[in-house]
């Protein structure tokens, strides 16, 4: 039992070891896999991917990030437990969503190689920040003191199940939870919320590899979207398990019925209506170990009954040969999204700035929270970009709109997930590494 336990951690080192060392650092220039055209280079894949994780440090006490000029950053809220999702209430509340992935089931890695990239994967997240248990809360915000401080906040719910999206309809709350949509009654103005949540229907769960549920109501009110990570990178976990996964669903609030209404979307999160169109858009997370400049996370409408890709292909028919048994159907049935925003940036949080108070520059576009990336070396992500828009369609390169979450020797002192804008037309940001909203407003407008 000794000399087992002994093999057992010395293989735990071992890899771990092996995991250290990554491949060189990206041959392309990062903007080359940006835009509505990125170069896909040949994917080059290894026994051990590139690892290049940004250890959290969080924010020293003076510390922020930087905006561009003409803007001023305030911390709304501090001392937050990951926050990860932001909804803006009518009455200009704000629901922050404080929120970890689930335990997995028990019946999940029972093989000793995959319980031991678990161990290595989880040194990995806690590394990043990304390991604390799920607050499975969430927290309300109400006003903006001078100091550009929340006036007050409260609990708002809590005993959730690793809650993300939100969404208002009528006097109706739906909370996606990391296994299902839930509902509670709501009358405006209500600071905390005691009532026993109805279900309204089943996601799909299981490993749970992306929890991240994220829902959005339609303008009339009466279909839901709600967004489906994979449970895998490519299905290595088998494809039974990803039944109804990597996908928006449509749901009809008033029967409770639910369709696929895109697929092949490996991790979609932030939904918007885009306003000059009024067509859905969302930000998605690739696939990964295809190399540093593989493959782009992306930015893209969303077309009823569309399938785009994952797992047989990205970007179209760039066919991904890991996924085994090919399907040549698939490939040929697989759109292109409409925009890439780079590789391994990690894309979560998306709002459009149009009816906002924003000056001219970033008035009509989507501003996009950037996780920031674990597969590439260099880094990249780690900010919030903004993607300029004319006629309803992406326009030109990215802009840098909040940075500074990297600090000098490469730690994150922040990550930013997701973001929206408060009543007076400030972005907010939610942080899960520095356990802050960040907000973000013109000089000299009003708080």
């Amino acid at each position: 039992m000794k000399l087992q336990l002994k093999y057992k951690i010395s293989m735990l080192v071992t890899f771990a070891a092996m995991l250290t060392a990554c491949e060189g650092p990206s041959r392309l220039p990062f903007e080359t896999g940006v835009g509505a055209n990125p170069q896909l280079p040949p994917p080059t894949t290894a026994l051990i991917p590139t690892i290049k994780v940004a250890k959290a440090v969080g924010w020293p006490a003076t510390a922020m990030p930087l905006a561009p000029a003409g803007f001023q950053v305030t911390a709304l809220a501090r001392d937050l437990d990951h926050p990860r999702w932001l909804y803006t209430m009518p009455n200009g509340d704000i629901l922050v969503v404080e929120s970890n992935k689930p335990p997995k089931p028990a019946d999940v890695d029972k093989g000793f190689f995959a319980r031991l990239r678990g161990k290595v994967q989880s040194m990995v997240m806690k590394r990043a920040g990304a390991n604390p248990p799920s607050a499975d809360r969430i927290t309300l915000l109400r006003g903006v003191s001078p100091d550009g401080t929340a006036k007050h906040r409260t609990v708002f719910m809590k005993d959730l199940m690793s809650p993300f999206g939100l969404a208002l309809v009528g006097d109706e709350l739906y909370i996606a939870n990391a296994d299902a949509i839930i509902k509670v009654p709501y009358t405006d103005g209500q600071t905390e919320i005691n009532t026993v949540p109805v279900k309204v229907t089943d996601l799909p769960a299981g490993i749970n590899h992306h929890w991240t549920k994220n829902l959005l109501a339609s303008a009339d009110g009466k279909k839901l979207y709600v967004t489906v990570g994979s449970n895998s990178n490519v299905g290595e976990n088998g494809l039974d398990i990803e039944e109804g996964r990597a996908a928006i669903w449509e749901l009809d609030i008033q029967t409770g019925e639910k369709r696929l209404y895109a697929s092949g979307l490996r991790n979609p999160n932030g939904l918007a209506w885009e306003p000059e169109t009024n067509a859905l858009w969302t930000v998605v997370n690739e696939r990964d170990e295809l190399g540093n400049d593989l493959v782009p996370d992306y930015l893209t409408s969303v077309k009823d009954g569309a399938f785009y890709g994952w797992p047989w292909s990205y970007f179209g028919a760039h066919v991904d040969s890991r996924v085994k048994p090919p399907r040549p159907d698939m490939v040929a049935k697989a759109i292109a999204p409409d925009y890439a925003l780079g590789t391994h940036v990690a894309p979560l949080g998306l709002a459009f700035s149009n009816g906002h108070s924003m000056p001219p520059a970033f008035a009509n576009g989507a501003f996009i929270g950037e996780h920031g990336s674990w597969n590439r070396n260099p880094p990249a992500g780690y900010k919030v970009v903004f993607v300029p828009f004319s006629a309803g369609k992406p326009r030109g390169m990215p802009v840098d709109f909040l940075t500074g979450f990297l600090n000098t020797k490469g730690e994150a002192l922040g990550r930013p997930v997701g973001v929206t804008f408060d009543k007076t037309g400030a972005l907010l940001v939610a942080d899960d590494v520095g356990n802050i909203v960040w907000r973000v407003s013109p000089v000299g407008t009003q708080q």
